[in-house]
């Protein structure tokens, strides 16, 4: 299926984990992929993954949280594949638990610098494009703990509610130029970031209790809901917020 073909999607954060699932799907659907990381050779191994593939990937390394850094890259990246059709806010930090009281302020604005301020930076870059051509698809990354919340996690959960609010506003004041902004709230997930814990029992019990598909979702499973929301066939969905968590917060 290369329902995407012709399309040019940047998809931050894509040098590992959901981020370079949502680049992998992307490119087997047809888009050319510009692969965003702040790590240099994590942007250029899932650039490689997309060309062994039969794909089309541009490496754009910046810091997202960085607004001079990210949209010279952009810049330079559109010049070189083309305008960008697709923006995906994926980039981000995970941050350890921790109470309320014991969070820093550097922790808690860098939590937000990169979620927040990220996505923000990246759809001021895009925006002007997509207006002029009349279409647009921008999809967030926020998680099921801005849905629900949870306890020592104030700044993670702070910051991926932020993006929830971001996706509702900009898809009511960016509709006018047909283009739909909504987001992905992603429950547990087979990723690096929680290392050895996620093999630990203390995670599997509490896995087993909470989600009533009793497993984590693989990261195409997520991919898979990307690349529908930046496809045509999404085209009268804008302002949604789609979880996929395996019932755990309904």
């Amino acid at each position: 299926m290369k329902n995407l073909q012709g399309r040019v999607a940047l998809v931050t954060g894509a040098g590992s984990g959901i981020g370079r699932s949502d680049a992998l799907v992307l490119a087997e659907r047809g888009a050319t992929v510009l692969v965003n990381d702040f790590d240099p050779r994590a942007a250029d191994e899932t650039a490689a993954q997309i060309g062994e593939a039969g794909g089309c990937a541009v490496p754009c390394v910046a810091d997202v949280g960085d607004a001079a850094a990210i949209a010279a890259a952009i810049d330079a990246a559109q010049r070189q594949a083309g305008a960008i059709d697709i923006l995906v806010n994926n980039a981000g930090i995970s941050g350890r638990q921790q109470a309320f009281d014991a969070i820093a302020d550097a922790d808690l604005a860098r939590m937000f610098q990169v979620h927040v301020m990220g996505a923000w930076y990246c759809t001021r870059a895009v925006l002007p494009g997509m207006k002029d051509r009349g279409r647009g698809k921008i999809i967030n990354t926020s998680s099921i703990l801005g849905m629900a919340g949870r306890r020592r996690s104030a700044h993670y959960a702070g910051a991926k509610a932020a993006l929830i609010g971001l996706t509702k506003a900009w898809a009511k004041e960016f509709a006018e130029w047909n283009i739909q902004v909504n987001a992905v709230a992603p429950g547990r997930v087979r990723t690096p970031i929680l290392g050895d814990f996620a093999d630990s029992e203390e995670y599997q019990r509490d896995l087993l209790a909470n989600v009533p598909l009793r497993r984590r979702a693989e990261p195409e499973e997520v991919a898979w809901l990307v690349a529908f929301l930046a496809s045509d066939e999404s085209d009268y969905i804008t302002g949604q917020i789609i979880s996929p968590n395996g019932g755990e917060v309904i």
